[in-house]
Order: structure tokens, then C-alpha cells, then sequence
């Protein structure tokens, strides 16, 4: 149960971190305490190889779904990359942060793949509201709904890939594993 909760509320710090540091104009802050959070979580990992790709693919999502958003000009990021349809680093580091929840805190998305679509698609725009809101970190464009709802189908689509993913990363590394003397697969 420790490791659940170092899971989530290091996370959240990652979180505040990116977007109060991004809506004063800072990438840095995003990206040290990802760097920090993302160490500590793949030293307590018994599968850092998992989620190390989890990583490496959510950070892919990142690029297209925020990428998608930027350059569709309903969404404007604070601390931005130019040109505009490039996301921004913060945003990325945000997305590798939040992989390393898909093994632990977020695990139960692996086994419910509708629910994840469900969450990226309504919970996951909530985050950025309250980026844009508390801090400013984030700007929608007016209709604003046009803005979130583009995110909330970027994290519709890459939210169950990413549970498929770690539950496939996570079977397959288990099978990999040498059996200790009197154990059966």
C-alpha cells in the first residue's frame, strides 16, 4: 500500500509542479519533478523495463494528442514550444509521469478498458481544465467545449491503449521471469 500512494501523490506533485511552473512561464519545474518522481517510481518497480515502454509511448500519445491540440488553436499552452502544433515539454513530461500510474495506482484500467476509454474521455479534460483555471497554464479557445472535447478523444483513444499496453508488457515480462526452485507457471 505504500507504493500506491508514493504512486498518487507523486504524481499530483508532478502535476501542480508542471502547470503552477508553466503558468508563470517555467518548463523546468515540470521537468525535474518528473525526473525525480519517474526515478523513484522505476526503482521501486519489480518491471522497470514495462515501464520505461509505457513511458516511452505515453510520451508518444502526448506528442499527437497535445500536439493535435495545439495545432488546432483551440487549445493554447502556457511555457509552449513554436510552432504551436509542437507540444510542449512540460506537457510531455506530464505524460511520463503519468505512466508510471498505469502499473499501480491506475492497474485496475488494465482489466477495464471501457472504463479507461471513460476516464481519458471525461476525467482527463478535467485536468486541464483546472490547469487553465487555477493557473493558467492552459487556455481554451472560445467555444472552450471545442478545446475539451478534442482532448477528452486524445485521451479516450490513448488511455486504453496505454492499459492494453501495460497489461501486455506486464503478462509478458511475468512469463519471462525464471522460476524460482518448486514454483509453476
Amino acid at each position: 500500500m505504500p507504493r500506491f500512494w508514493a504512486n498518487v501523490i507523486g504524481n499530483q506533485l508532478v502535476w501542480l509542479c508542471a502547470v503552477i511552473g508553466a503558468g508563470h512561464g517555467l518548463r523546468w519545474p515540470a521537468l525535474v519533478a518528473a525526473a525525480a518522481y519517474v526515478g523513484s517510481q522505476l526503482a521501486l518497480s519489480a518491471q522497470p523495463s514495462v515501464e520505461l515502454r509505457l513511458m516511452l509511448v505515453a510520451i508518444g500519445c502526448g506528442v499527437v494528442v497535445d500536439g493535435l491540440a495545439g495545432a488546432s488553436g483551440w487549445v493554447l499552452y502556457a511555457a509552449g514550444n513554436e510552432p504551436a502544433w509542437v507540444a510542449p515539454v512540460w506537457i510531455l513530461a506530464l505524460w511520463a509521469a503519468f505512466a508510471m500510474t498505469l502499473t499501480v495506482s491506475f492497474a485496475v484500467l488494465q482489466r477495464h478498458l471501457v472504463i479507461a476509454t471513460l476516464v481519458g474521455l471525461l476525467l482527463a479534460p478535467l485536468a486541464y481544465l483546472s490547469a487553465a483555471r487555477g493557473w493558467s497554464s492552459v487556455v481554451f479557445a472560445t467555444p472552450q467545449w471545442h478545446g475539451v472535447l478534442l482532448l477528452g478523444i486524445g485521451w479516450a483513444i490513448a488511455l486504453p491503449v496505454l492499459a492494453a499496453c501495460a497489461r501486455h508488457w506486464q503478462r509478458h515480462a511475468a512469463s519471462m521471469r525464471p522460476l524460482v526452485p518448486g514454483e509453476t507457471r
